[in-house]
């Protein structure tokens, strides 16, 4: 096993063997509710995301030549690869302790890979899903994964959003290893099944327009409650984004309201802030260990409707 995982060190490079060490040398709790937007102008996302204990983040990536997908801002740069920067040390450490990132894992590391780029070819963008799938298969018992309509649970849950008809694409997979990213739109639809869309993603400014400044209404806080709700019970978890802009005061109202309407997953540009935060002031009912994929039929979230029973991991 150390042999192992020295080889997948060294396929890492030294950017990658920075990245390990690191991993290796914190010690503290993870967040697993904190989630890392580091922005296409962040080249090495990953030793800052673990510096802080945030339990996932967002990369940006745009594909080039022989096959990798890049981080970082302009061309594609030699050894600037998301297999060398993050799915390198990631891996790596998970192997090196028997399958977890850290002591205790109880949620996988929640890693979202959005497909930037000029060329917004469908063609060329199902082209580069197919360069992922390839690096992740390497690696398929790390990984949160689908089959046969059933999820388990790994180190690491990879969501794929940015790429035009990958939901098409990931349904024909019998065994996937990455799952599509989806919105509140997606609760109850056929054609977005929890095995296929595990997590909601949605922008907190296309449905709210509270801000922090004031105290938020009791309709938007109810309209917050019912949709974490609804999306629990239809067998998903949730992450918001897209958080307004604002003095670190109102930004912690922000985080608090959704921490305490159960929002699995909160993803800000904040990561210092955040991560204080949520040291403080904990996700109420997080983590789940365990939630159900069977979708819930219905038209529209009830608030009061009772929680379904869990039966498989969350991822």
């Amino acid at each position: 096993m150390a042999t192992y995982a020295g080889g997948l060190a060294g396929l890492a490079g030294a950017g990658g063997a920075v990245s390990v060490a690191v991993l290796r040398r914190s010690r503290r709790s993870w967040l697993t509710s904190g989630h890392a937007l580091t922005g296409p102008t962040v080249a090495d996302p990953l030793p800052g995301v673990v510096r802080l204990g945030l339990g996932g983040m967002t990369v940006r990536v745009i594909p080039g030549p022989r096959g990798e997908l890049f981080l970082g801002p302009g061309a594609p740069q030699p050894g600037r690869t998301l297999r060398r920067l993050v799915l390198g040390p990631l891996f790596a450490r998970a192997t090196a302790a028997d399958g977890k990132l850290w002591p205790g894992q109880e949620a996988p590391f929640r890693l979202v890979v959005e497909f930037g780029g000029t060329n917004r070819d469908p063609q060329a963008l199902l082209r580069a899903y197919r360069m992922l799938d390839r690096q992740l298969r390497d690696h398929a018992g790390l990984l949160s994964r689908c089959r046969a309509g059933t999820l388990t649970a790994g180190a690491v849950t990879v969501t794929v959003t940015g790429v035009v008809d990958v939901r098409e694409l990931l349904a024909s997979q019998p065994e996937r290893y990455a799952f599509a990213d989806g919105t509140f739109d997606d609760l109850g639809s056929r054609s977005a099944p929890p095995d296929l869309v595990p997590m909601v993603s949605e922008c907190w400014t296309r449905r709210f327009g509270w801000d922090g400044q004031e105290p938020i209404t009791a309709e938007e806080r109810h309209q917050l409650h019912a949709l974490v709700r609804a999306a629990h019970d239809d067998g998903r978890t949730v992450r918001i984004s897209g958080l307004p802009e604002g003095s670190r005061k109102a930004r912690a109202a922000v985080w608090s309201e959704l921490g305490a309407a159960g929002v699995d997953v909160i993803a800000d540009t904040d990561l210092a802030g955040l991560a204080r935060h949520l040291r403080r002031h904990p996700v109420s009912g997080t983590p789940r260990p365990h939630l159900p994929t069977r979708a819930v039929r219905r038209t529209a979230p009830r608030p009061n409707a009772p929680r379904a029973a869990g039966r498989h991991e969350q991822v």
